[in-house]
């Protein structure tokens, strides 16, 4: 029998965390004078009381949560503060359309960047700061549900590292969930506050400063600007984000082992050392490829391309260049990097490394197996062997994932029909939201927005926006009949 008082009670003290938060963004709307200071306290205001409400009247439940209780959690919990999140939105009348407000909210939380505001820059103040809030705070609340919340449930890339114990790691930061959480926390934090201040420094102000700082450790790619990180003509501002997009997807476990000093573990760490490598590499690839066909200089070559292969591998979305406009290899390119994903652990979207490298090594063992049908040959990550009920959770989610893709790009397609490029936008546009990406190519490129995408075809993005940052089986389980058992 599954417990919804537990549930409900979860999503009240949610929504209520939700409207304390907004507040955070009064000091900018006063500051300013931006006039969306009534907006923020009312949508604040409304979250708190249906928060209080809901979890008032579930206060007697019991606590003991199961796996059943847990998925429903995680996923009604995305659902609810979704819906909180457009309170900004709806109450300023920046987006008075809810299908708007929800794309716009669900693309914060999932850090996933794409976004339907045509000018950017003439959103109030407090409204703007709200928008880069809600992808920090979604950043971080994956970075807790994939490695404390995740390897509980028997989900998520980071079980690999888990076997059959609970935790984020068979290497524990902290036996405790609740003192892992709170480390992550200090550790996004502080990244965050370092980068701000860096930025500061370089000549951005306070507020850009800070809000660039939000986005970026969050992996979500939301700007002050129009143009995003293009609209800053500073070497530093490109290289200090850069480098920061790169720390963002690294594992928040293995960047705990770094700020100890313990590097034998981080180099221990094979997700770790290949995504570094697919990084270098193809940064060097494409900063020949861009110095050969355009008139960039071998600095703004490298630049341009370094930024852009970080800024898409970590899923972030920030943009300095139309790499579109480069050449169409490079352009398949980057729509190839929309499936990667950075390190399990991090605030990056897509499918993961881990997930790569693990089918990588298992079908190079397959060819091997087939010499030696009699051997016991096992595939292994940071030298333990990887279970095969973890061999079989990630060929099903790379089978789903790509089944997915399929059937939204078809949908997509159909509904994209008055568009010039619809077969390439729409492929873009699915791939780019399960992946929680951002940019996409065709005619929702780097410099672009998703305004233009239909009623319906918004409503399909936002469910695979969620279904892609809740890695898929979270929302997926709910659909079946089985979880509905009593038994």
């Amino acid at each position: 029998m599954i417990n919804f008082g537990i549930v409900f009670n979860v999503i009240g003290v949610l929504l209520m965390l939700l409207g304390g938060f907004m507040l955070t963004a009064l000091p900018f709307s006063i500051m300013y004078e931006s006039g969306d200071t009534s907006s923020i306290i009312y949508s604040s205001i409304t979250a708190i009381v249906i928060g209080l409400i809901i979890w008032f009247s579930t206060r007697e439940t019991s606590k003991s949560i199961s796996k059943r209780e847990g998925f429903l959690i995680v996923s009604l919990g995305w659902v609810a503060i979704s819906f909180g999140s457009t309170l900004p939105y709806l109450y300023s009348g920046i987006l008075p359309n809810m299908t708007n407000a929800l794309f716009e909210s669900v693309s914060g939380l999932t850090t996933t960047g794409a976004t339907v505001i045509n000018d950017i820059e003439a959103l109030p103040k407090g409204i703007l700061y709200w928008r880069s809030l809600t992808q920090w705070l979604g950043g971080m609340g994956i970075i807790v549900l994939t490695v404390a919340i995740f390897p509980l449930l028997g989900i998520g890339g980071v079980e690999l590292f888990v076997a059959e114990a609970p935790g984020p790691t068979s290497d524990k930061i902290h036996p405790r969930i609740k003192e892992t959480a709170k480390r992550l926390w200090f550790i996004y934090l502080g990244l965050t506050l370092i980068l701000t201040i860096i930025l500061k420094l370089l000549g951005m102000s306070f507020y850009d400063a800070l809000n660039h700082g939000l986005t970026t450790m969050a992996t979500g790619g939301f700007s002050t600007k129009n143009a995003s990180i293009a609209h800053f003509d500073h070497l530093g501002i490109h290289y200090t984000i850069g480098l920061f997009m790169l720390i963002a997807g690294i594992n928040y476990t293995v960047i705990y082992y770094m700020l100890k000093g313990n590097f034998k573990k981080v180099w221990r760490s094979d997700e770790f050392k290949t995504y570094l490598t697919i990084v270098i590499i193809l940064i060097l690839m494409v900063t020949a490829t861009v110095f050969n066909v355009s008139d960039l200089d071998l600095e703004a070559s490298f630049r341009q391309s370094a930024f852009q292969i970080i800024s898409m591998i970590t899923t972030t979305g920030f943009v300095v260049a139309d790499y579109t406009s480069w050449i169409p290899a490079l352009t398949l390119l980057f729509f190839i990097l929309l499936f990667v994903g950075a390190c399990a652990g991090s605030t990056s979207g897509g499918i993961k490394i881990i997930r790569h490298l693990v089918l990588f090594k298992n079908s190079f063992l397959e060819l091997k197996r087939l010499l030696h049908p009699k051997a016991i040959i096992r595939t292994k990550i940071d030298q333990k062997i990887v279970a095969p009920r973890v061999l079989t959770h990630i060929l099903v989610f790379l089978l789903l994932y790509l089944l997915i893709f399929v059937i939204g790009s078809i949908v997509m397609t159909i509904l994209f029909l008055d568009f010039e490029q619809p077969l390439i936008t729409s492929i873009g546009a699915v791939a780019t939201c399960l992946g929680n990406v951002g940019p996409s190519i065709g005619e929702l490129g780097p410099f672009d927005n998703f305004a233009k995408v239909p009623f319906i075809g918004k409503w399909i993005l936002v469910v695979l926006m969620l279904l892609g940052r809740l890695e898929l089986f979270t929302i997926l389980i709910l659909v079946t009949p089985y979880f509905w058992r009593r038994n």
